[in-house]
Order: structure tokens, then C-alpha cells, then sequence
């Protein structure tokens, strides 16, 4: 391999015929995009949208991609003039695309002053955010900026050299107010309730906190259209590098692989413009919220669900997991019974249709994305997943079993012991709380009790409904005396 060439503007002309490669100079672009947090999921997601934009001779939208945290993506994609392939897969076989809409790569922490000036450059119309839930510095169960996260007391301290992405949004306005320059559109692509409202919240708090004032202009400037995003994205393996290699010709240390599947639902609020995404398959809605909650309660919360159960119960994969005894048809009834009467009206979209798909979707063999990725920073991810489809459940005085299923699930993952007594490797923000919380409790209400407490997780009114606390319980007796893959079984 060492012989084969690295991917870069160099070695485009030397691909494979079958590798589909960008049909524009690069040289060209205009930095019209800042993106925080440059993982996986926006290479495959928003940065294809808009490869399809510039390629349809619109220069205007070239991605300046920052990581808030490692070095890792800028030291792949760099020495590769930020170019990455994105492979396709599903049983038909791989199909291959070469990305070329980020233009640069940035550390923040190892300049943060290049990547605020970055920011407040006149051309940025848009700063977007793929952050995962932790990286809002928020509370889950409220909603709302979450005042003594270090990260935000160290940047109201030093709001010129900021370390949380929250920070670098309203410094970076701050210098755009200060200069004259209109704000850019902040659009969250994190899957978040009303993520837009959500960032929206803890933005203008934030300002607010630093300078009243600023707090009002942000508040009363800046557009923060919520979206509904959805594609699935397994961490690439050194497998899917060689692969990579074989099929393309080159060295990419940083491909994507994913599925055939694409979904962005976008509220139009763009002051400032934006690409023309909606001639590649986005979606431009008055109000987002319907399908936000569709997609949150039907596919991340089914999701989350397979992913506990499914590694308890053994299954490397979700694929693995759909094909074990009961497991499709305990996520099927699941959907059905459970959480699709708590979802609002959607006329025209066939929902039993997008169920099926979404089944199928995980039954994809060839993604092969592992339950251990899906189960991390489950403490972020349960109330908007599982917790807030049980509060409407129970408001409808309804049954909510597997939903139930699913919460005990994370409850018995997140002790850190597997069903044969080996360690989990839990990857959580509140990991350690969790171990301590749990140690030496080994009965169902000892650790319920023990995990309700963390209310910024399961808020004030769930540990204390006895419907909830008495429905978990049960689920959790059940997988610790009969396991996981036996409970679904029999369910």
C-alpha cells in the first residue's frame, strides 16, 4: 500500500473510471460554510448536499470544516486537500464518490483565533453544527444551557479564546456586530427536539450571560432554522480502507462508508442565502417539527433500543440484531403500538411506508454498524429517543412495554458488566456518575433508583410517576434473571 498514491487534487485524474469524482476546480470555491464538529456524518450527509450544489456552478458554498476537540479528521484529509471518498453500500454492492466541497480543515484548540476569524469572514452566510447532543453544553431534560458545564464557565471567563462550540458562535457574532458584518445563519444538524429553537436557547442565554446587549442583538438577528437529518453512518474500519484502496486506486485514509438512504428537512430561513439544496433531494418546510419528532421517536429511538438490547445480547451489529429470534418483530410492534400513536399528523406522507423502510434500513448487512457506536452518550441521547414518547404515553394513559424495555436496557448497559461478566467500555459524559451510582447494586429497584436520580437525564416528573418507575422495574428484573436475547424472545 505504501506504493499506492494518497488521494488529493493531484491524483483525481488517476481514479478508477467507476470512482465518481467532482466535476469543478476546487480552486475556485469560496469558504460560504463554516462547520463545527467535521466528523463522519456530515462528510456523508450535508457536505454531499452541497458538493451537488457547487457542482451545479455555485462557488459560493465551499466548507471550512473545524474540529472542536481532536486533531484526527484534519490530519487524514489535509495531506489530501480535504478530498474523501463516500461509499455507498447495501446488497447490490459499493458505489463509490469522491467529496470535494471542503475547501480547509481547522483545530480549534490549536488555533482558536484562526478558526473565530474564520467565522467572521463577510463571505460566511452559514455556520452549521454536528456536535452530537454533549457538545450543546445543555441540559437534556430542560433544554437549556447548562450554567456550570466547565466549558461554558471557562469561556464567559475568556471569551476570546473559547473551547466549547457555543463560545466560538457569539464570539465570532460579536466580531461581526462589532464590524459591521450582517450574522450568519447558525443551522444545527444534530438531532435534537426543535434543534434549531434548542441552539437557539443556549446561544442567546450564553450571550445574554457575557453581555446583555449582545444577548438582545443575537436574539433579535440571527436565524436558527431547526432540521430534521437523517442517514446512517458506521465508523470507518481499517476493512473499509482497503477496500477503498482496491476499488479506487488510492490511499484514502478517511473514506465514509454509509447507506443508499438520504433524508434533510430544513426550515427555509436563510437572511443572508443559501445552496440550492433543495434541487438534491433536501427538503424546504414551513415547520420541521413533524418530521423531527417522526424521525427521533421511530428510527433513533428504535435505534437506541436495538443497539442495548442487541449488544446485551451478544450481536456485534445491527444487522445481527434484526436477524436474532424476535428482535424484528419486537422493534415492529414497538413502532406500531408504541410510538406511532404519539405522533402528530403528517398529511400525505405514508408512514407505514417509511416504517418498512426503516426496518429494512437496518436489516443492511452490508453498513455493518455496531450497537457499542450507536450505545454511546446514551445520557444525551435518551430523553429526546425513548424518555419524551413515554411522557406522551403516559399522558395518554397508555402502555409503553417496550419503551420501558428499551430505558432498562441502557440501565442494565451502562453498570458497565455484560451478561458474561465482562467489562463494557461505556463512552458516556457521565460514565464515571454511572459506575458510582451503580456499584454493588444488584437488584432491579436498586439500580432504578440509583439511575433516577440523575434528573438531567430523566427530569423531576419521571422518578417520581410510579407508572414509569414500576414499568422499568419490571423490564429490568426480566433482562437481569432471563437476559437480553431470552426477554426479547419471549416478548
Amino acid at each position: 500500500m505504501s506504493s499506492t498514491p494518497r488521494l488529493s487534487n493531484a491524483s483525481l485524474s488517476s481514479l478508477d473510471a467507476q470512482i465518481q469524482v467532482p466535476n469543478y476546480t476546487r480552486d475556485g470555491l469560496q469558504t460560504g460554510i463554516v462547520h463545527l464538529g467535521i466528523g463522519a456524518f456530515h462528510r456523508a450527509h450535508q457536505a454531499v448536499y452541497t458538493d451537488d450544489a457547487i457542482a451545479a456552478d455555485d462557488m459560493r458554498w465551499g466548507i471550512v470544516g473545524v474540529s472542536l476537540r481532536s486533531p484526527g479528521t484534519r490530519d487524514a484529509l489535509q495531506p489530501q486537500d480535504g478530498l474523501y471518498t463516500v461509499a455507498t453500500r447495501d446488497g447490490g454492492g459499493d458505489r463509490f464518490r469522491v467529496i470535494g466541497s471542503i475547501m480547509g480543515l481547522l483545530v480549534a484548540p490549536e488555533d482558536p483565533e484562526r478558526v473565530l476569524e474564520v467565522m467572521a469572514e463577510p463571505d460566511v452566510k452559514i455556520v452549521s453544527l454536528t456536535i452530537t447532543e454533549k457538545g450543546y453544553c445543555y441540559s437534556p431534560a430542560a433544554a437549556a444551557l447548562d450554567e456550570a458545564h466547565p466549558d461554558i464557565i471557562h469561556d464567559l471567563a475568556n471569551p476570546g479564546a473559547p473551547i466549547s462550540a457555543i463560545g466560538f458562535v457569539v464570539e465570532a457574532l460579536a466580531r461581526r456586530r462589532e464590524r459591521g458584518i450582517p450574522p450568519f445563519t447558525l443551522l444545527s444538524c444534530d438531532n435534537l427536539p426543535a434543534n434549531g429553537e434548542t441552539l437557539k436557547n443556549v446561544v442567546t442565554r450564553f450571550a445574554s450571560l457575557r453581555d446583555a446587549e449582545l444577548g438582545r442583538y443575537i436574539t433579535d438577528e440571527v436565524a436558527f432554522p431547526s432540521t430534521m437529518v437523517d442517514r446512517i453512518v458506521p465508523a470507518t474500519t481499517d476493512a473499509d480502507r482497503e477496500l477503498l484502496t482496491k476499488a479506487a486506486g488510492v490511499v484514502d485514509e478517511w473514506p465514509i462508508m454509509t447507506e443508499p438512504f438520504s433524508q434533510w428537512v430544513i426550515e427555509d430561513h436563510f437572511p443572508s442565502g443559501r445552496p440550492a439544496w433543495e434541487k438534491f433531494g433536501a427538503t424546504f418546510v414551513d415547520d420541521v417539527a413533524a418530521f423531527e419528532l417522526m424521525k427521533l421517536r421511530l428510527l433513533n429511538g428504535s435505534h437506541s433500543t436495538l443497539a442495548y438490547l442487541g449488544y446485551l445480547a451478544g450481536h456485534e451489529t445491527v444487522s445481527d440484531v434484526m436477524r436474532a429470534e424476535g428482535f424484528a418483530g419486537f422493534i415492529e410492534t414497538m413502532m406500531d403500538e408504541e410510538i406511532t400513536p404519539t405522533l402528530p399528523p403528517l398529511p400525505g406522507f405514508d408512514l407505514a411506508a417509511y416504517k418498512a423502510q426503516l426496518r429494512e434500513r437496518f436489516r443492511n448487512p452490508a453498513l455493518r454498524h455496531r450497537t457499542w457506536q450507536i450505545a454511546m452518550d446514551g445520557s444525551q441521547k435518551l430523553p429526546q429517543r425513548l424518555l419524551n414518547t413515554i411522557r406522551s404515553r403516559i399522558e395518554a394513559e397508555a402502555p409503553f412495554p417496550r419503551l420501558a424495555m428499551g430505558i432498562a436496557a441502557w440501565m442494565r448497559y451502562v453498570t458497565g458488566t455484560d451478561e458474561r461478566g465482562q467489562a463494557i467500555d461505556v463512552r458516556d459524559p457521565l460514565a464515571e456518575e454511572m459506575k458510582r451510582l451503580t456499584a454493588q447494586k444488584a437488584s432491579a429497584p436498586d439500580i432504578v433508583a440509583a439511575l433516577l436520580g440523575l434528573r438531567q437525564v430523566f427530569g423531576e416528573d419521571l422518578p417520581a410517576n410510579v407508572i414509569f418507575r414500576t414499568a422499568v422495574e419490571e423490564a429490568l428484573g426480566r433482562l437481569l434473571e432471563s437476559g437480553a436475547a431470552r426477554t426479547v424472545a419471549a416478548t
